[in-house]
């Protein structure tokens, strides 16, 4: 930042440019012994902001005038100039330090959330892999048309890069092939993908719904096999060869080149864990004895009020499970050291910004794309719309906002216009979500009277008390939150619920017809 401060009239007393935001702040003088002020895009036109002509004035407004530009250019140095987002996979919110679990290690995700929002109670609009990612990354709630995130930020000059999965992949298909899936290139400046063997790594296999422990490399359950989501791998290893290893490495890479070339960028970082198969270096797993978990509580008689197209089509019944009470608990067992294997890597990610000192100039989002079921119900997985599925983690850290907590109903879709406000880029008229700035800076704030995701062709909705779901068939359900926050009792069809439920059906008809949902007119 250079300064001049020579007191002669006609020369710059102040300038000041900020090449990455291309500003440019001048204070000159006059013949006259008064002042201009200019504030300008050095693309574009200086803009004059004032003309102070008289001399025995002159050097108290320039005095102030001074401190006020201090002032702007020290607010213009705090501005978000890059996003690092950063994206897990079927991640439910439950398991984590930061949203209450007493169990689980997630050291990293809850120092992320110590300095940032913590959105208790953020929703998914697809309730599987690819309607959520294409959702969120156009900022719609059936994301197939519209600008992307990233091209929008390219458009604003940004350099847009992906590592691992942000739009949909197989996984495990499109992870041991490297290949791209769903991904769509225009979205970024540079992308790349991060393999691995998944449910082949050498080491202790457990098919878990077959009751299948094997150290032997064949005949595992993989891409397209019916009972790959029941699957665990353990080994002997430092983790460096697993996907999530290698994403983290490249996010790392690309941080440091984008800060020796001085480059604003929205960088997106895709972690697959802890999606199946739940693979992780054995002293993770070793973390989380099967033997000390206990399952979620089902009810005999659970499934009895819940309507058929309510029943997931992955139940302990349908999958086998059920003969296999301890296997159940190897379930979470795998699933909480996946969740901390990828909690390491972020970790990794984090060092890095700190070290490289951008966290005073990055917004950082941690999110997933939606939960997961594993147990509750009798249920595993997700494509289903309850809270375990619908309810995802959200913490966002960026400069000038203050850490806190906020129980305020948020949706995925809200990330597009929130990153689009923290970096002062338009937001597309195509985006259907609302920036939560005005969130970050009150957590008190209500921004959205409910929220609402579906699994096609069902929808849901959530409001403050209520937890509504409505399927194509007509049948429905209705839970109190604030009563029954574990969705036991379906009171849909409670004659004192009439109203109740006339007025949240009605809500989600008014919904279907503003966002033009294609499946909801079939």
């Amino acid at each position: 930042m250079p300064w001049l401060m020579t007191f002669v009239f006609g020369a710059t007393i102040y300038e000041s440019v900020d090449n990455n935001l291309g500003v440019s702040t001048l204070i000159r003088l006059n013949e006259h012994g008064g002042f201009l002020i200019y504030f300008a895009n050095v693309a574009k036109h200086p803009r004059l902001l004032g003309a102070f002509t008289r001399p025995t004035t002159t050097f108290w407004f320039v005095f102030h005038a001074l401190l006020l530009l201090l002032s702007s250019q020290a607010l213009a140095d705090g501005r978000v100039k890059n996003v690092l987002f950063i994206i897990s996979d079927d991640l439910r919110a439950s398991v984590l330090g930061c949203y209450g679990d007493a169990i689980c290690s997630t050291p990293n995700i809850d120092r992320l959330a110590a300095r940032g929002v913590v959105f208790e109670r953020a929703y998914c609009q697809g309730t599987w892999c690819a309607p959520s990612r294409a959702s969120l990354m156009r900022g719609q709630y059936f994301g197939k048309t519209g600008i992307t995130l990233g091209e929008h930020f390219i458009g604003q000059g940004r350099a847009s890069a992906r590592v691992g999965k942000i739009f949909h992949m197989r996984v495990p298909g499109d992870i041991i092939a490297g290949t791209d899936g769903d991904d769509v290139a225009a979205c970024w400046s540079e992308r790349y993908n991060s393999p691995g063997l998944e449910a082949h790594t050498p080491g202790d296999y457990a098919c878990l719904n077959l009751n299948i422990f094997t150290t032997s490399l064949e005949n595992r359950q993989s891409t397209g096999d019916p009972h790959r989501p029941y699957v665990t791998v353990s080994y002997d290893g430092d983790g460096s060869d697993q996907p999530d290893a290698k994403t983290a490495s490249r996010t790392v890479d690309l941080l440091r080149r984008f800060k020796s070339e001085e480059r604003p960028f929205l960088l997106a970082t895709g972690f697959v864990r802890p999606h199946y198969p739940m693979v992780a270096p054995r002293t993770f797993f070793d973390r989380y004895p099967h033997s000390k978990i206990e399952v979620p509580y089902v009810p005999q008689d659970d499934l009895d009020d819940i309507p058929p197209k309510g029943i997931s089509g992955s139940n302990s019944k349908k999958n086998g499970l059920w003969q296999y009470p301890e296997n159940q608990r190897r379930m979470w067992s795998g699933y909480y050291a996946s969740v901390t294997f990828m909690d390491q890597q972020l970790g990794r990610i984090l060092d890095e910004l700190e070290r490289l000192e951008l966290t005073d100039s990055t917004a950082i989002v941690f999110t997933s794309d939606h939960g997961y079921h594993l147990g509750d119900h009798s249920f595993w997985q997700k494509s289903d719309l309850h809270e375990q599925v619908t309810r995802v983690p959200l913490v966002i850290a960026a400069p000038g906002i203050k850490p806190g907590r906020t129980r305020s109903l948020v949706q995925l879709v809200d990330i597009f216009p929130t990153l689009c406000e923290l970096t002062d880029a338009p937001i597309p008229e195509s985006v259907q979500g609302t920036s939560l700035v005005r969130v970050l800076n009150d957590p008190d704030l209500i921004v959205h009277r409910e929220v609402y995701s579906y699994n096609e062709p069902h929808a849901a909705l959530r409001s403050d008390r209520w937890s509504y779901m409505r399927y194509a068939d007509g049948t429905e359900e209705l839970y109190d939150m604030q009563t029954d926050s574990n969705q036991l009792n379906n009171l849909a069809e409670k004659r004192e619920y009439v109203e109740t439920i006339l007025d949240l059906r009605q809500r989600m008809v008014q919904w279907i017809a503003k966002t033009k949902i294609p499946w909801a007119s079939r």
